[in-house]
Parts: C-alpha cells; structure tokens; sequence
C-alpha cells in the first residue's frame, strides 16, 4: 500500500507540474502578449486600420505592459460580448476595453485593478432631458441608445425599465442616433461621454453625469493564470506610484 500510495503521490505532482500555470513564461518565450479589446469606446480603445490595429487610453496601458515584459503587443479588436469567450478559449492573454468589474463577469474571468473608476453619464440635446430627474428619464417616451453587451446595457435595463433600449455595436452608430435625435440621449460613462462632447463641438451635446453608478474598471485575466495575475497586479501598482496612469489619462483625457 505504501509503494502505491507513493507511485500515485509520484503520478499527481507530475500531473501538476506539467499542468503549471504558463501562460506569463508562454507570452516571454513567444515575445508577444495579445490584447482583446472591442475598438469601440474612444478615448478608452478606438479600432483603426480597418480593425487591424487600435489606440486609446487601454492601449497605451496595454503597450507599457508589454513593453515591461519586454515583448511585442498583438492587438486583436471584437466585439464586445465576444471578448470573454476569447479569453476563456485562449485566444487573448489579456482583456483591457474599458470593462466594468462586475459580480457577475468575476464569476467568469479574473480581474486586476480597477485602474480606473467611473459612473453612468448621459449625451443628449435635449435641455430638459439634462435637467430630469430619474423619474422623468424614466418614460416610455424616452428611447436611449447603448452599446450592446456592456454595463451601460444592463443599467438601463434595469435602472430605468421604461425606457425604450436601442443597441448599437460602435459608438459612431450611438453619436449619431443622438445627434439626428432619433433617440433621445445615449447612455455611457464619463470618460466617454466627454471625449465625445470634446470630439464634437459643433453639435451641441450635453452631457449629465451621474454618480448613481460605481464603475470599476480593470484588467480581465483567466483564473487559471495565476502568475500573470500576480504579475499585473504588482504592474499596476508601479504604473499607479511612478505615475504612468496619470499620464496616460492626461494624454487622453486632456
């Protein structure tokens, strides 16, 4: 019995160590960490080239992570609700795209951070749709346009049932219901809300923010890659320290 319990005992910690967490040392030997991010959600993370490459405040956090590790960035832009799904397949190492931190998304991935917090805002042309109480964004009458997938999504579902939700998958797609008030304003989170007033001067659009939401942003890790969890977390706290974040905020959020 002891010959076995051994051999068994032999069997498990060879099982564990080839089943070791690798994904940090596979991104080291590979000189390549891949970002997922949905492109869509500027200044956060804006597609360009076609989709083949992307920039904005995630961006640039992604790059300094690489560039710490000593390896190449691959950027790699989808939709949003698909983002989770690649990175549980393997298909990314890391999600930065401006998600929110939720109960619901932690039972599914890791995350690291929040580097960033935030809370629901509005774009609208409409004064008194500025001015409303909750009560009164709450009418049937009221059509606001999201992005789909996103928290913005679920809030609006939830926090304000009566009014009509018309999803979009880019944000041009919302700025433009808004702009050609076929809706009567779009649901987002501070920081985009003004880059967009920022972007568009000429169309009037004002933007009501709330602090009805608390929206922590981070970094969404699988579970199982535990050292690269470890890793980002201790890179976050350094970026934090010597200031990195703050620049990086600076440049895009003027």
């Amino acid at each position: 019995m002891s010959k076995i319990l051994k051999l068994v005992f032999v069997a498990i910690l060879t099982i564990s160590t080839l089943n070791a967490d690798t994904a940090l040392q596979n991104i080291i030997d590979d000189k390549k960490l891949v970002l997922g991010t949905s492109g869509n959600m500027t200044p956060m993370t804006r597609a360009i080239d076609g989709g083949k490459d992307a920039v904005g405040f995630d961006i640039d956090l992604a790059r300094s992570m690489a560039e710490t590790m000593g390896v190449d960035l691959e950027i790699k832009v989808l939709p949003f609700e698909k983002l989770i799904p690649a990175l549980q397949n393997g298909d990314i190492d890391v999600i930065i795209s401006n998600m929110t931190i939720t109960p619901k998304r932690n039972t599914q991935v890791a995350f690291v951070g929040p580097y960033l917090t935030s809370g629901k805002c509005l774009i609208t042309k409409k004064p008194d749709l500025a001015s409303a109480k909750k009560a009164d964004l709450n009418k049937a009458s009221n059509k606001m346009v999201v992005l789909k997938g996103t928290t913005d999504e679920d809030f609006l579902r939830k926090g304000l049932p009566n009014v009509e939700a018309v999803l979009v998958t880019t944000q041009e797609e919302a700025i433009a219901l808004v702009r050609d008030l076929k809706v009567s304003a779009m649901l987002s989170e501070y920081p985009i809300c003004k880059a967009i007033i920022t972007n568009n001067p000429n169309d009037k659009f004002i933007s009501v923010f709330s602090k009805l939401t608390y929206e922590p942003i981070g970094i969404a890790i699988a579970p199982e890659n535990t050292h690269l969890i470890n890793w980002t977390q201790n890179f976050l706290v350094r970026a934090n320290k010597l200031g990195l974040l703050k620049l990086i905020g600076e440049k895009w959020f003027k």
